[in-house]
């Protein structure tokens, strides 16, 4: 097992990062599969639910969608948040359109335009 001050510098990085990229979360799909690598690996700690090779709770890494598993090769990999992500089409909501005006005019949050 990672040594603590290891744990914290390696969690640290993992959380800015997390962050940085608005805190997303991977599907209910990716996060299973990502807890059956974990579970199927034999660097877990399955008394503690803790990876063995970077100290972090897989519960919750397995989560994030932006952590990577430190094995060498990787169980699974982070994934790209806004990259070959699927096209949405945005609803209209009582008429309006739920696009934002992209023009060089700076407006009152009141304004209507």
């Amino acid at each position: 097992m990672q040594s603590v001050y290891k744990m914290v510098k390696g969690f640290v990085k993992e959380a800015v990062e997390y962050a940085k990229q608005g805190a997303p979360h991977v599907t209910a799909k990716q996060y299973e599969s990502r807890l059956t690598a974990c579970t199927n690996c034999p660097h877990l700690k399955k008394d503690v639910e803790r990876c063995g090779l970077c100290g972090c709770l897989v519960e919750h890494k397995a989560k994030w969608a932006t952590a990577t598993c430190p094995d060498k090769p990787p169980r699974w990999e982070p994934i790209k948040v806004g990259q070959g992500g699927k096209k949405i089409k945005l609803k209209r909501n009582g008429g309006e359109s739920n696009t934002t005006d992209t023009s060089n005019q700076v407006q009152s949050p009141n304004s209507k335009s």
